[in-house]
């Protein structure tokens, strides 16, 4: 083999448990090697009893390429002297189940073993893991765009009728501590524990941290609300401020008003404005419960101050933002695009450009995103093309695609909620079904 088909490499890694921390000396391999080429080098000079798959990466970026196409993209001559740092690889996710729901699943949220499913048929419902509904909670006369646990013991859910509704999903926690409201003597699962009001259009988003919830809406506004019903002010049930009583919208309200006549209803602890467009998404800074960040169909993303109700910043793109997810360790915001892709943004006011990189691969709306909860450049996103992706931020494609084991015509596989948890990567969306794909995780 000639020297200009080799190339000079130096192999090193972070992960403690490794004996082989950097080679000994570079070793010179074939340009035409890829990740499994590599790998076996690397178990080699591990001397490991079973092989074991490894990633490497160049400056910080994951090789998915051979050498030589690497060399080519970077405009580096095979005369370079190469350091790459290995790491164990990532399973792909496996498929695991999925369960039949009455109707399209939009949203989705993960705890205590149990997954939380909000329908466009309007009811709430929680999954245990082999598919079957534990509960029901029936109230909402739009449908449901956005549901979060509270607690083990309660969840809220908000959609198209404008409400957010707080409900007591169970009567004890896992420890058998009991829910009880001081106003009650025996907690009644699945009772409508407060109504809160506000938003003057379809709410799209919700975020819960500790006692506070915020929810993103289609008025343009944000909601700042707390998980204890008792701290907000008190509304007249039958009051509809923001529309003319004699709309054919406002006399069903006042209808549906009258039946839930005994249930409370409350106002935000403050509402927050400045987009100019629906809010689709937002969350809790992950490090700053006073801190929110919110986009917008606006093309932009704001950082919230909740103390004072004020956005603090605003960084504008050229396209509808419709997701938003964190990933702390490496400051950065990762936001779902009308434009089919994912851009990443430092939120820090010292940040000196708005998108820090683009990621590249689906084929329509990127609606939700959800992070890793065991990896922190990773996370999962969800599209109108109907399938979830997985990223990896050090990859400049996804590492993994999961389509809808359904099979349902194209156009009809919209996937619109996902959430990521210990779990796995579960799913839901146009064929009325919650997916389950074991999470990817490193090898062993």
């Amino acid at each position: 083999m000639s020297d200009k088909s080799q190339i000079k490499i130096k192999f090193f890694t972070r992960e403690e448990d490794e004996s082989l921390q950097v080679s000994e000396n570079p070793l010179y391999v074939p340009i035409s090697l890829k990740r499994y080429g590599l790998s076996e080098i690397v178990n080699h000079l591990l001397e490991t009893e079973t092989p074991v798959p490894f990633d490497f990466l160049i400056n910080g970026t994951l090789l998915r390429t051979s050498i030589d196409e690497y060399l080519t993209e970077n405009a580096l001559s095979s005369e370079a002297f190469l350091t790459l740092e290995y790491t164990r690889s990532v399973l792909p996710p496996s498929f695991l189940a999925s369960f039949n729901n009455e109707d399209w699943v939009s949203s989705l949220d993960v705890k205590h073993n149990q997954i939380l499913s909000g329908s466009y048929d309007g009811i709430v419902r929680t999954w245990d893991l082999s598919g079957k509904v534990q509960k029901q909670f029936s109230g909402h006369s739009g449908a449901i765009k956005a549901v979060r646990w509270i607690s083990e013991t309660r969840v809220a859910s908000a959609g198209n009728d404008r409400q957010i509704r707080l409900w007591k999903a169970s009567a004890t926690d896992s420890n058998g501590i009991r829910d009880l409201d001081e106003d009650e003597d025996e907690p009644e699962e699945g009772k409508t524990l407060a109504i809160l009001e506000g938003h003057k259009a379809a709410i799209s988003s919700l975020a819960v941290n500790n006692n506070r919830i915020l929810s993103g809406g289609y008025d343009n506004a944000i909601g700042f609300w707390s998980t204890n019903y008792k701290e907000m002010t008190s509304i007249d049930p039958l009051a509809d401020p923001n529309n003319n009583v004699t709309s054919t919208a406002a006399k069903k309200r006042r209808k549906l008003a009258l039946q839930d006549a005994s249930i409370r209803r409350r106002a935000p602890l403050s509402f927050l404005e400045g987009h100019s467009q629906p809010v689709e998404d937002l969350i809790f800074a992950p490090n700053d419960p006073s801190v929110a960040y919110s986009v917008s169909q606006d093309h932009t993303i704001k950082t919230w101050d909740l103390v004072t109700s004020r956005p603090v910043d605003t960084r504008t793109t050229g396209f509808s933002l419709l997701s938003i997810t964190s990933l702390p360790k490496l400051n950065l915001l990762a936001c779902g695009s009308s434009a089919r892709h994912i851009t990443l943004h430092d939120p820090r006011a010292s940040a000196t450009t708005v998108t820090q990189s683009q990621l590249i691969g689906h084929t329509n709306f990127v609606v939700s995103l959800a992070a890793s909860p065991d990896n922190d450049y990773m996370f999962s996103s969800g599209s109108h093309d109907g399938t979830v992706k997985v990223w990896d931020i050090r990859a400049q494609k996804a590492l993994y695609t999961i389509t809808r084991e359904s099979k349902a015509p194209k156009g009809q596989d919209k996937v619109f909620a996902v959430s990521w948890d210990q779990t796995g990567i579960i799913s839901g969306g146009q064929d009325k079904k919650i997916q389950i794909n074991k999470g990817t995780q490193l090898t062993k």
